[in-house]
């Protein structure tokens, strides 16, 4: 069993920048793998980016390969989704998520079994 709570939502502007983070309790958090999705209101929730509870291993989705980065923050022990130029589109809820394994990264919702509560992200003119 894994918890997930993500801080760090809030209201900004557009183009500017904002850190989510993911703290993550249980056991052997080694041995999985983190995502970060989001959803807005009517759509469906999409991949973000993902990366191994070690630091290893990212990987981006092609709608925010050139504006978001995550990592591994070894002094908050958290995944941090590190999000730049924010748009008015990337206003959603944006959620983490976590999968037993590292040997490849998944990117549908489907693949990870444990989720947190989220945490809303609105972008503003």
């Amino acid at each position: 069993q894994v918890q997930l709570v993500e801080s760090g939502g809030g209201l900004v502007q557009a183009g500017d920048s904002l850190t989510l983070s993911c703290a993550a309790s249980g056991r052997a958090l080694h041995t999985y793998t983190v995502g970060w999705f989001r959803q807005a209101p009517g759509e469906e929730r999409a991949f973000l980016a993902a990366i191994t509870w070690t630091g290893a291993g990212e990987f981006f989705g092609d709608s925010v390969k050139d504006r978001f980065t995550i990592s591994k923050n070894g002094a908050s022990n958290t995944i941090d989704l590190q999000m730049s130029d924010l748009k008015l589109e990337d206003s959603a809820v944006y959620y983490c998520a976590a999968r037993m394994g590292y040997s490849s990264i998944r990117t549908t919702q489907d693949d990870y079994t444990y989720w947190g509560r989220g945490t809303q992200v609105t972008v503003s003119t």
